[in-house]
């Protein structure tokens, strides 16, 4: 553990959060401009099965599109009518029922996303 001296404020509740280097609002950080831009940290699309409050029933969750709510549910469609299965699209998640993930990754992979299978 650092002493008081290395600790640094990252968030402020008038503020908002502040960049760690000049200590000011991000939107008004003078240092990001000269910083380069970080690169992705993965593949954004992730692929997970989930059951909790499903009454058992499992259904894939595929996140991380970078569509707009045309677009995925335009990606929906597509993708139940390849798997033959329901599903739907809520809050920007497209739900797939059924536990399709090794079928949902080489689908989106396919159609050029960058995917990868989330949790157990």
């Amino acid at each position: 553990m650092g002493n008081a001296k290395d600790s640094r404020p990252v968030y402020s509740t008038e503020q908002g959060r502040l960049c760690p280097e000049c200590r000011r609002p991000v939107e008004s950080c003078a240092c990001s401009a000269a910083r380069p831009a970080k690169a992705p940290a993965g593949p954004g699309v992730r692929i997970q099965r989930q059951t909790k409050g499903r009454k058992g029933k499992g259904v894939c969750l595929v996140t991380g599109l970078p569509l707009d709510q045309a677009g995925l549910e335009s990606l929906a469609k597509k993708l139940k009518q390849r798997l033959g299965t329901g599903g739907s699209v809520k809050d920007g998640v497209i739900e797939i029922q059924g536990d399709h993930r090794e079928a949902l990754l080489q689908e989106l992979k396919a159609l050029g996303h960058t995917a990868k299978l989330s949790g157990g």
